[in-house]
């Protein structure tokens, strides 16, 4: 095989992850066609076929697998290296990977986690998918189930109610909702209105975010963690919570990097921090004038 630029290892990791090249093209800034060009000049290079290609986007093939576990192992490396390197210097990048809405807690309140006095920056990657630690991608995630996976450390942060919500004040009448796109929809609660009520979808979106946006406008109901949907003067709760959605909530960490200073340190604040807004995450309503 000749010589392979990187820059096309880390861009077939991408589509790897992302599943495709639209995801792919916004995570690298590349155009769909050039991110799909790469590919195919990786493959004539590689001799192999490294994906399946269908409507629904890339899925890899055996050689792909192989070839993508191999990348991901020689990314951890690297970053181990870079953290190594970074410690050295006095300044380290802590990276949290977290869902919509405790992403969106987070930078609401990121004081509380980072402060100006502090030698570490953060890296936050939002995102539905689980969060992924075994290559070190990141270094601290939350988790809707306790971990499985041996290599990894836990705390528990209580448990995420869920319930619908809608414009406050909003005229009564059949209630519209809106939703994630079915293709999007990863989590239990954003498969809820195509599993429960899909004939009264009146528009949907490709990233959970936008359903505050539509909910506020008045356009339907959204399905919603209690503490976005209870914290917002704008909405109020359209029956009573949706049980089966609820779930536990944990913190997870590799448990080769918990006892690092700066990942101890935050992993520290988001616990207090979680902790400290139970009532919140379980759905326990605070008066408006709190929020």
């Amino acid at each position: 095989m000749k010589n392979t630029d990187w820059d096309i290892y880390r861009c077939f990791v991408t589509v790897a992850r992302t599943g495709g090249l639209t995801g792919a093209a916004q995570a690298t800034g590349l155009s769909p066609a050039t991110v799909g060009r790469r590919m195919l000049e990786l493959e004539e290079r590689t001799g192999r076929s490294l994906f399946i290609r269908s409507q629904t986007g890339y899925t890899l093939t055996g050689d792909g697998r192989f070839l993508f576990e191999q990348l991901q192992e020689m990314e951890a490396a690297a970053r181990k290296v870079e953290s190594w390197q970074k410690e050295g210097e006095g300044a380290t990048v802590v990276r949290i990977a977290a869902g919509t809405w405790v992403s969106w807690l987070i930078a609401e309140n990121f004081p509380a986690i980072c402060t100006e006095r502090d030698a570490f920056n953060i890296s936050l990657t939002i995102g539905e998918a689980r969060a992924n630690l075994a290559y070190r991608e990141s270094d601290i995630g939350i988790r809707a189930f306790e971990p499985e996976e041996t290599y990894l450390a836990a705390r528990p942060v209580g448990e995420v109610a869920y319930a619908a919500y809608r414009q406050k004040n909003a005229p009564g009448g059949v209630e519209r909702l809106v939703a994630v796109a079915e293709e999007d929809a990863i989590s239990a609660y954003l498969r809820w209105p195509h599993e429960h009520a899909p004939g009264r979808i009146v528009a949907t979106v490709t990233r959970p975010r936008s359903l505050l946006d539509l909910a506020r406008a008045g356009a339907g109901r959204a399905v919603l963690p209690c503490f976005v949907g209870d914290l917002d003067p704008l909405l109020e709760r359209v029956g009573d919570e949706i049980e089966p959605l609820r779930h536990r909530q944990w913190i997870v960490m590799n448990n080769e990097d918990r006892h690092r200073r700066d990942i101890r340190t935050v992993v520290d604040r988001m616990t207090r921090f979680l902790r400290s807004h139970t009532d919140l995450f379980a759905g326990k309503r605070p008066p408006r004038n709190s929020a």
